[in-house]
């Protein structure tokens, strides 16, 4: 990160915080009040000092992303803790009450800019309880009071193929997915289903949806590359094409990196160095850096 976790969001102060204020609260609304309060203070802290760091270090785009990645994982694991310890505590949970909060999309892959969507999936192993629903609402609740731009969904593992058989731009965002609280052993269900029941034996036709939604984006974004304003996301040769080639490899090889595909002979040292240039052109970085790898909460 572009400096030190502590720095950009102080974990063990938030749970003193907690501990000195919250717990002695026995109405929920309060609850979530003092903790919107002081998350909103906490995040504007940590996105000014991130935007001090790199305006001394204007090359560290990678950097910045995986630290906005980290600041906005802090908060997301806040709200669960204190909403599922305090203001919807279980007991004695079943085995229908088990959830899983999974950070998906480009949240998945660890790569936020200051206001990037905050993309999640809420995962349960069957329909969703009265316990789930509303865990899940007193959190988004509190995302929101911190104007937070959350893309949310509520699914089981089921749900996520069924949709994800039908849907590539849901495939490619669970593709992407990482978990970041609740219930692990739910997450690795999901991680183990999605390669053994959907992406496995499915490469080609992966293949050709991406390159056909290449094609479209194109299209939408006048079709050529020169052009005077060009969007540097979503036109020709753009960052959306170097992403598409790296959801199309790991989909494909399960690589966690582009440098993967140096040691698997599907391309040269030399082809490698042109991506990450480019990657590194895209990302406002004077400096190289390894493509991809998937931020680990």
């Amino acid at each position: 990160m572009i400096s030190p976790a502590e720095m950009i969001f102080d974990s063990e102060t938030m749970v003193a915080f907690i501990k000195a204020n919250l717990v002695t609260l026995s109405d929920s609304k309060d609850i979530r009040a003092g903790l919107a309060t002081e998350l909103k203070a906490r995040q504007i802290a940590g996105m000014e000092h991130i935007a001090h760091a790199f305006s001394k270090s204007p090359f560290s785009a990678h950097e910045v992303t995986r630290s906005y990645t980290y600041l906005t994982d802090c908060i997301v694991k806040t709200t669960w803790f204190v909403a599922s310890t305090f203001v919807h505590p279980l007991a004695n949970p079943t085995e229908s009450e088990r959830l899983s909060v999974v950070a998906v999309g480009g949240y998945g892959r660890g790569e936020m800019a200051p206001f990037s969507d905050v993309d999640l999936l809420f995962l349960t192993p069957y329909k969703i309880t009265p316990w789930a629903k509303s865990l899940i609402e007193t959190m988004l609740y509190i995302l929101w009071d911190l104007k937070l731009k959350v893309g949310h969904s509520s699914r089981t593992v089921k749900d996520c193929l069924r949709l994800g058989a039908n849907d590539y731009t849901i495939r490619t965002a669970m593709l992407e997915q990482r978990n970041l609280c609740g219930d692990q052993s739910l997450a690795d269900a999901l991680s183990a289903k999605l390669w053994s029941d959907l992406f496995s034996g499915s490469e080609k036709e992966f293949i050709e949806a991406k390159l056909q939604e290449r094609e479209a984006r194109h299209e939408k974004q006048g079709g050529q590359r020169y052009m005077v304003e060009p969007n540097v996301k979503e036109g020709k040769g753009g960052l959306r094409d170097l992403q598409s080639l790296f959801w199309i490899t790991k989909y494909v090889y399960r690589s966690a990196s582009t440098a993967d595909l140096v040691s698997l002979n599907v391309i040269t040292p030399e082809e490698h160095q042109i991506f990450v240039k480019a990657e590194a052109f895209f990302m406002g970085s004077a400096q190289p850096f390894a493509s991809y790898k998937r931020a680990r909460g």
